[in-house]
């Protein structure tokens, strides 16, 4: 029985076999399993989607802000000298020029030399003016600020600091600023036109003005930095008719030199003097200058005296030059000077001695030689009308305008050195100048109608002592003839 089991157990039932048709059907999931299936994934759905949103979009997030970031690292790295220059660019607005000064109502307002006044946009940081870009076009308004206006921390300004040191006109007064008070910039330079104060600036708490500039269109957005000018006196027009004039003229009255006041104590004290013009300032300064110092009075101090006495040296005098001989030189000694008494050269012995190209002590020389040569000339002419007093150069300036007809006018120095041979005739004959000619090697003649005439040259310092020799030896000569003469 034992050896049938096995042999029954490995045959299998007709019932219990399968087919592969059965294994199919079985593996089919059924209707009602699908939609058990779906139900499971929806449920998880809904449980993680809560979890894995937030999530998800951190990590894309995060890798959209890492790309970005390497995409700004490799902007900087191909082109940072273009972005750091854009970024760190500062423009502001500048004043090229300088305002012609003092400023009038009603005057139009102007820059040194009569010319326009220029305003232009800058880089702060290189000061070059900015001449393309959308900033180079702007236009510019030019306004009118409070004299003392600074700024907090110097030139730093704020945008409301420069609108709150705007100064607008007096209640029921004009425009402060009239006229065009708009430009537009071309290639960031632009030309103030046509403007001119209608106030004063007295009634300012500075009084004092300056003048502003700020852009009202063009900066795309980017705040430009205000200009402003040195501050100034606005005066009325009519003081225009007092102001002074620089440089003076020969014809302006005295009262345009600075502290002078027209119809002050220092006008009417030149006045009563008869000093009514620069050119009579100036005449009296270099023919008696203690004189005209006298005439002001302690009232000027030094330091005005100072002021007043530049001012009227900066007047430009033409080139015309005049000789004058005085009577009994026998035109052998003469002063050279301008219109207004400046002494400018020495006529001696025919030879011209410029005074400006001498030394203070060739100066001293000189004035020394004048004594001994225009004794020489007395005790040779034995003129007694020709005083001794007459040495000094200055003194002969004196002279000469008491003599004006005897004065002789030549263009400038030039044509004195050609002209000097076409003098009047003088009795400086042949024989005179064979005399002097003997005692001194520097003088050479030539004949010009009938009579020798010395040439007109120039010397320097080193030419004195061989000067105060002939001088020296001609006095004692002369004297000796004398002495043996009238007391022998």
């Amino acid at each position: 029985m034992s050896q049938k089991r096995p042999q029954e157990d490995g045959k299998a039932r007709p019932s219990e076999a399968s087919s592969p048709d059965q294994d199919k059907r079985r593996r089919v999931p059924t209707l009602r399993n699908a939609v058990q299936e779906v139900m499971k994934l929806q449920s998880v759905q809904h449980l993680l989607e809560p979890v894995l949103e937030p999530l998800i979009r951190r990590v894309v997030r995060e890798e959209v802000e890492a790309a970005l970031r390497k995409n700004l690292n490799n902007m900087k790295r191909n082109g940072g000298k273009e972005v750091n220059s854009t970024e760190s660019r500062s423009l502001q607005l500048q004043f090229l020029n300088n305002l012609s000064l003092p400023v009038f109502t009603g005057a139009r307002i102007e820059a040194e030399e009569c010319s326009s006044i220029k305003v232009a946009i800058v880089d702060a940081l290189t000061g070059q003016i900015v001449s393309s870009g959308p900033e180079a076009s702007a236009k510019v308004e030019i306004v009118v600020l409070e004299g003392d206006f600074d700024g907090d921390e110097g030139d730093n300004w704020t945008l409301e600091e420069f609108k709150n040191n705007i100064v607008r006109e007096r209640e029921g007064k004009k425009p402060l600023l009239a006229g065009d008070a708009f430009l537009t910039l071309t290639e960031g330079i632009g030309l103030v036109g046509e403007i001119s104060f209608s106030d004063n600036s007295s009634w300012t708490r500075s009084r004092r003005f300056r003048l502003g500039a700020r852009v009202v269109d063009g900066s795309d957005g980017t705040r430009v930095k205000e200009a402003k000018t040195e501050s100034f006196i606005v005066r009325d027009h009519r003081g225009e008719l007092y102001k002074k004039h620089h440089p003076p003229s020969l014809s302006d009255e005295v009262w345009r030199l600075e502290k002078i006041g027209k119809d002050g104590a220092f006008h009417k004290r030149l006045s009563r003097e008869n000093i009514n013009s620069v050119k009579d300032f100036l005449t009296m300064l270099f023919i008696d200058p203690p004189r005209l110092r006298h005439i002001l009075g302690t009232g000027m101090s030094a330091k005005m005296w100072d002021v007043t006495v530049e001012h009227a040296r900066t007047c430009v005098l033409d080139k015309r030059v005049y000789l004058y001989c005085p009577p009994g030189s026998l035109q052998k000694f003469g002063v050279v000077f301008n219109i207004v008494g400046q002494v400018t050269g020495l006529l001696l012995e025919c030879q011209y001695i410029t005074i400006d190209k001498l030394s203070e002590t060739e100066k001293a020389h000189l004035r020394l030689f004048c004594f001994i040569y225009l004794f020489i000339l007395l005790m040779s002419l034995m003129a007694s009308d020709f005083l001794l007093h007459q040495i000094e150069a200055q003194t002969l300036v004196i002279s000469a305008f008491q003599h004006w007809e005897d004065v002789l006018s030549f263009d400038d120095e030039a044509s004195l050195r050609a002209g000097f041979p076409n003098l009047a005739n003088s009795p400086y004959t042949s024989s005179a100048k064979t005399e002097i000619s003997n005692d001194t090697k520097y003088l050479a003649s030539q004949k010009m109608g009938g009579f020798d005439y010395a040439q007109i040259k120039f010397f320097t310092g080193y030419h004195f002592d061989h000067l105060f020799s002939w001088g020296y030896e001609r006095l004692r000569r002369l004297y000796a003839a004398w002495y043996r003469k009238h007391v022998s």
